[in-house]
């Protein structure tokens, strides 16, 4: 039975959410491989919506075990909240399992977040301020804390101590802020050791022993391939890998395991935060994309730039991540235009590019070249197969999947667990 790696093939943002819960019945364990809670998925159940933030999707598909790998850096209080709220509607939690490397996010690293990002003023990369770049960096600096680390009250002490050596300076000589206490975090961090304590496991072991079981796993990335901290647009990206290879490394399953890797793709383009983004839309139509397709962050509430569909984008992320199959979603959004444009190159400096540009700096002057198809205006959110589409609808997929360089297996025509298309099943 398959392993398959779903994650965002933009800047995130695309739907991933439905497209694991849209899986979630039909496999054993869903995994959180990178991230943290700066992402989120919502999903539409019948007429309830989750927004999820930490938790991997599959914690509303029953029968369905849900893992938060070692790659995930963890805010307890954000997890015990998001947990508590899906209890109190009814989900059940219990099968959750969190491995013991995953490192936490402490108070410290939140703190040195938001006023890091305030120093940096015009410069400023857009991050969420919730501690997880600092958190990252802790991990490969090896100060940081792990959920092990809660059940070993002097060992979580050391490090403690060891990481605030250097951030009490800073905080104090740098940025004019008050010393945090060691013992403040210790006592606080121990506060959440109990509550997790049901949950935490070798995540590891129990994923390859269920591989060798034949059992279905499903890697699930946070934030997109264009936000990867090695593939992205960096500086401008998140601090973990969303692209496939990070759920080999965030996950400790290896690649050879991987029979699957699907690609999420809005039918348009969005983007949170800072940095380059060719196709952005400054005008009515991107006013109108926002609104139509509800484009707000679900973690940050932040507005989403909106542009128009980037082939480009796509392609890189197709060589990238090893892609076998693309899930467009939001085709529905694009109802109503009499024609949709498409970026299927850049012009840098007069010349026409046609791959994603390597320097930073040509891609932060890359103007998109469109072509331009004809749009629909009847409404798609009832189509039960492919050929239910309009016509134009069907030619506008036909012309993406062609343009990124995978087949497109499944569309999104609208929000709910119900309204999509399968055209090839991903198991």
């Amino acid at each position: 039975m398959p392993a398959l790696v779903l994650l965002g093939a933009q800047w995130g943002d695309e739907g991933k959410g439905k497209a694991t819960d849209l899986l979630g019945g039909s496999v054993d364990y869903v995994v959180r491989y990178q991230g943290g809670n700066n992402a989120g998925h919502t999903v539409v159940v019948g007429d309830q919506k989750y927004a999820l933030h930490l938790l991997p999707s599959g914690i509303l598909s029953p029968g369905c075990t849900p893992v938060i790998g070692n790659g995930v850096v963890v805010d307890p209080s954000v997890l015990l909240s998001e947990l508590s709220g899906l209890n109190a509607r009814g989900v059940d939690t219990s099968k959750l399992l969190i491995s013991g490397n995953a490192h936490i996010i402490t108070p410290y690293n939140v703190t040195v977040d938001k006023v890091t990002e305030r120093f940096l003023g015009k410069r400023k990369i857009g991050t969420t301020g919730r501690g997880i770049g600092p958190t990252y960096a802790d991990k490969i600096n090896r100060v940081g804390i792990r959920v092990q680390d809660l059940y070993d009250e002097s060992i979580l002490t050391q490090k403690v101590e060891a990481a605030l050596d250097v951030k009490n300076q800073m905080l104090t000589k740098l940025y004019n802020r008050r010393a945090i206490a060691v013992e403040q975090v210790v006592e606080e961090l121990l506060e959440y050791a109990d509550k997790l304590r049901p949950y935490v496991a070798d995540t590891v072991l129990v994923l390859n022993q269920a591989l060798e079981d034949d059992k279905v796993v499903l890697f699930e990335g946070g934030q997109g391939t264009l936000l990867d901290i090695d593939h992205g647009t960096y500086p401008f990206v998140t601090s973990s890998n969303p692209t496939a290879g990070g759920a080999c490394t965030g996950a400790g399953v290896g690649p050879t395991k991987i029979s699957r890797v699907i690609g999420i793709l809005k039918a348009y383009t969005t983007r949170v935060g800072s940095g380059p983004f060719p196709t952005e839309l400054f005008d009515a139509d991107g006013e109108a994309l926002r609104r139509i397709g509800g484009e707000r962050g679900v973690t940050t509430g932040r507005d989403r730039r909106c542009g128009w569909f980037d082939a480009v984008i796509a392609r890189y992320a197709t060589r990238v991540n090893g892609l076998t199959d693309f899930f467009l979603t939001k085709l529905d959004v694009l109802t109503g235009w009499d024609e949709i444009p498409v970026c299927v190159a850049y012009e840098i400096d007069g010349r026409r590019v046609e791959e994603l540009p390597y320097s930073q700096t040509d891609f932060h002057h890359a103007k998109p070249v469109y072509e331009y198809l004809p749009g629909w205006s009847e409404d798609i959110t009832k189509a039960k197969s492919f050929s239910d589409l309009p016509k134009n609808a069907q030619n506008y997929v036909k012309a993406l999947e062609e343009m990124s360089g995978a087949p497109i297996s499944a569309i999104g025509v609208g929000p709910g667990r119900d309204e999509t298309i399968e055209i090839n099943s991903f198991l």
